[in-house]
């Protein structure tokens, strides 16, 4: 998934952009990629860049009073050059008052001060990509714990005609995974290496089936930051390395009714 590219511009003669800076990097930290044009910038200096830069989103900073003139501005220069779906937003010394003439000229969301910067990366990935709240597109893999996947894979393979494309194991999860393709899905075959694995306890105390549910994402790391901003918890808080090289994380149960959902980025984009 392509991160999102951010311009971060100062319109105008303000000479401060300790402000700027901050909330580039701020944007950084949260996985965009930050374009930042300097001081000084006339609107039409920024709207070309922005269109050069193949941006998602122009983030305009003002700390001279003059934001009702300039970022009107800026919004007419890209809808001049064909560019009126970058959106703008604003932020800087803005008085409340001036709030409602500015959305109306179409700057889609003015940031006051004590705004963080949580709150201004959230709403640049809602507004350039609505659709991430729709966290999948299909089911990656069911994992299915077992005490024998040599006991198990007969029934799969000769009574349910599946393919067996490979096994191997994961020593950070002290289990052995035997992987059965099914449609766009597959099955994965969970036996534990010892007891010390997650996949020995679950059998211990609730027998051989279904211990997760492994939901194919993109860009995990965002995934999980929209998720935990919404109060959903994670058994672990930073992704990790899983089989065929995935990256994954699981949804703490408590979060999802009981269910033990997994996020599974798959490595290269073609495997899980």
């Amino acid at each position: 998934m392509a991160k999102i590219r951010v311009l971060i511009a100062k319109p105008g003669l303000d000479g401060h952009d300790r402000g700027a800076l901050v909330i580039s990097q701020g944007l950084r930290d949260h996985g965009m990629e930050v374009v930042y044009t300097g001081l000084r910038q006339s609107p039409a200096q920024i709207a070309k860049a922005a269109i050069q830069e193949d941006v998602d989103v122009v983030g305009l900073s003002s700390l001279s009073g003059a934001h009702r003139t300039l970022f009107p501005k800026v919004v007419e220069e890209l809808k001049a050059a064909n560019a009126s779906d970058i959106p703008v937003i604003g932020g800087g010394v803005i008085p409340a008052e001036d709030i409602p003439f500015l959305v109306e000229q179409g700057v889609k969301k003015i940031f006051t001060s004590g705004s963080s910067i949580e709150d201004l990366a959230n709403y640049i990935i809602d507004l350039v990509s609505p659709t991430e709240k729709e966290i999948t597109k299909k089911i990656s893999h069911i994992g299915i714990a077992v005490k024998s996947i040599e006991q198990s894979l007969p029934f799969y393979i000769k009574k349910l005609g599946l393919k067996l494309e490979g096994m191997e194991e994961v020593e950070s999860e002290n289990v052995k995974v035997a992987f059965l393709k099914i449609g766009e899905s597959r099955f994965e075959l969970l036996e534990p290496t010892d007891d010390t694995s997650p996949i020995y306890k679950f059998i211990e105390k609730k027998g051989e089936g279904i211990h997760h549910i492994a939901l194919d994402v993109d860009d995990i790391e965002l995934r999980m930051r929209n998720l935990s901003k919404n109060g959903i918890q994670f058994i672990n808080a930073e992704p990790k390395t899983g089989a065929h090289q995935s990256t994954i994380a699981f949804i703490h149960p408590k979060s999802a009714h009981g269910v033990l959902f997994e996020l599974c980025e798959e490595a290269g984009g073609d495997q899980t």
